[in-house]
């Protein structure tokens, strides 16, 4: 793998890694990454990383990402989420889609604008050249590369077949029971969704996804006790109706 990435090097950098002093700290060595430019430093780096990581599993968020926002272990940055995203979601309880991204588009648009003429005010009146005051923000290279592109959705692909394969599964009832249970969990679904509709339901999933992790971790064992209890009963109830239904195969527990 050494060999291909330094066939692909310039000859500058190939001649100054046969040298004696292959890092000179103020002769400027060819080999030097400086010599080369910021600009192609920075491409050959991201060049590197695609490289090495291309073999990486793709995901935009890792576990312990998701793990400590939900667990409050940076209580500022959970509650700026939680908070955001509770904002937004009782906004479209009451307004329609159109009008929450309109107000929200329009309240970024207030802020960034504002900024920027305030900013030209003050460089104007003190006679600097600062520049524009987003000029970092606006280098920032947000470009998604094909293999990027690529990797994703072969990610997704993973996810989507598995739930096709579910779906065929359970509608073409290769199990009875987990059909019968599929079938029992919509029957309750049409009452729930009689008291509900869908945004006061996602208001409901994320009350819990930020609550119920934290509770549950400092009350896991009295959790973890009744749930025994619950899962040893169904589990019983299972068993006698795969007993009692006729040409049904015990799944063998992997």
């Amino acid at each position: 793998m050494a060999e291909p990435s330094a066939a692909t090097q310039s000859p500058s950098v190939s001649s100054s890694s046969s040298g004696p002093e292959p890092s000179a700290p103020s002769g400027g060595s060819p080999g030097a990454c400086p010599a080369l430019g910021a600009k192609s430093c920075g491409s050959s780096c991201a060049d590197s990383f695609v490289s090495s990581s291309s073999s990486q599993p793709v995901s935009l968020f890792s576990t312990s990402q998701v793990h400590d926002l939900i667990f409050w272990r940076d209580v500022k940055k959970t509650g700026f989420v939680f908070g955001t995203t509770l904002i937004m979601l009782l906004s479209l309880a009451a307004f329609s889609v159109i009008s929450v991204v309109s107000y929200l588009i329009l309240a970024l648009l207030s802020v960034t604008i504002s900024f920027r003429v305030y900013k030209s005010v003050i460089q104007a009146v003190q006679k600097s050249e600062e520049g524009h005051p987003f000029k970092a923000y606006l280098d920032v290279d947000i470009t998604v590369s094909s293999e990027a592109f690529h990797n994703y959705v072969s990610a997704a692909m993973v996810h989507i077949n598995r739930a096709l394969k579910l779906i065929i599964r359970l509608f073409l009832v290769e199990d009875l029971v987990d059909s019968l249970k599929l079938a029992v969990f919509m029957w309750l679904m049409t009452y729930v969704g009689a008291v509900f509709n869908g945004i006061t339901l996602l208001i409901l999933a994320e009350l819990l996804v930020f609550s119920v992790p934290i509770v549950y971790e400092k009350y896991k064992t009295q959790i973890d006790h009744y749930v025994g209890i619950a899962r040893d009963q169904t589990k019983s109830i299972v068993e006698k109706i795969q007993a009692k239904l006729p040409g049904i195969a015990k799944k063998k527990a992997e």
